[in-house]
């Protein structure tokens, strides 16, 4: 694997694989040996999840890690994504992950890499509201982790649809991996296009027969042109599309929350559930670092 861009590259045995690396990562000692390997991260986007548990990751592998800063860059200066990315190569960066604003940043980019035969590797780390593939990675290794299995799983993926690069990387995988998927949240914030997925259906149409429900954080950055946001009332979303403790009690016994973070507390998930006994938000995270680590592991060696 050369690069990591958007999940639509991945056969289903590479994400098995990759899941079963993440959770040899967890589940066994990593005897760290430095190697000469290494990355940059650039974040033009602000995280917290992903930017660390990336940092962990490279850290644990035993990778030297490029300190960068957007604010304290050259960008502010008006050099391009190009000329930063042919600059962290020459000093000597192996692999970058990259998140960006500007949707499939990546395809000119690696278009102008090749085009002059530069040998670094991308890891798409978010690009505004097209692909997430490592949060999606990490998300069907918590998955996994619970049923064993995708196959005929039902998912319900509910909240901003069209401004959540979660929510499209997610629905894409797992159609792919034969899991069932079904969205909700405000109508205006569901893009058709997911149709070729799942079904857009009402929450509480939903809820008591899922296996998996995806929360999603309202995207009010995405939002500038939309005449929604004004009006925007967290009480009243939570009350027709979050989860709250009513409908928590209705989900199966089996059922278990998932959020990409970060969570809006009462608002898409009910503060007093966002550790309870069915959310696995933390798992999340956790996992967050051994799947990057596969990622890191699996794009490293794609070089050798």
């Amino acid at each position: 694997m050369e690069h990591l861009t958007s999940v639509q590259d991945l056969s289903n045995e590479e994400v098995m694989e990759l899941i079963r690396q993440g959770e040899t990562f967890k589940n066994s000692p990593v005897a760290v040996h430095p190697q000469s390997i290494t990355m940059a991260n650039l974040f033009y986007e602000n995280s917290t999840r992903t930017h660390m548990s990336f940092e962990q990751a490279e850290r644990r592998l035993g990778y030297q890690v490029l300190p960068f800063e957007v604010s304290q860059s050259s960008v502010n200066k008006g050099e391009s994504l190009y000329d930063t990315v042919i600059t962290l190569e020459a000093i000597g960066a192996n692999a970058l992950v990259i998140r960006h604003s500007q949707n499939e940043y990546y395809l000119d980019l690696l278009k102008e890499l090749n085009k002059h035969h530069h040998k670094i590797h991308l890891i798409n780390g978010g690009d505004g509201s097209g692909q997430h593939p490592s949060q999606c990675l990490l998300d069907m290794m918590t998955i996994y982790e619970e049923f064993k299995h995708f196959d005929g799983l039902k998912v319900a993926i509910i909240g901003d649809i069209k401004n959540s690069r979660v929510a499209r990387s997610n629905a894409q995988l797992l159609n792919q991996l034969g899991s069932e998927v079904f969205f909700s949240g405000p109508e205006a914030w569901y893009d058709p296009q997911m149709d070729q997925y799942g079904s857009y259906q009402d929450i509480d149409q939903l809820i008591d027969q899922m296996d998996v429900v995806m929360l999603l954080r309202v995207q009010h950055e995405r939002h500038s042109d939309d005449p929604l946001e004004e009006s925007f009332d967290p009480k009243r979303y939570h009350e027709k599309y979050g989860i709250n403790l009513d409908r928590y009690q209705k989900l199966q016994d089996h059922a278990i929350l998932m959020h990409p973070g970060p969570i809006n507390r009462d608002v898409e998930l009910a503060s007093e559930l966002v550790e309870s006994e069915k959310s696995r938000f933390v798992q999340q995270m956790e996992n967050g670092v051994y799947m990057r680590m596969a990622i890191l592991k699996s794009v490293i060696e794609g070089e050798k």
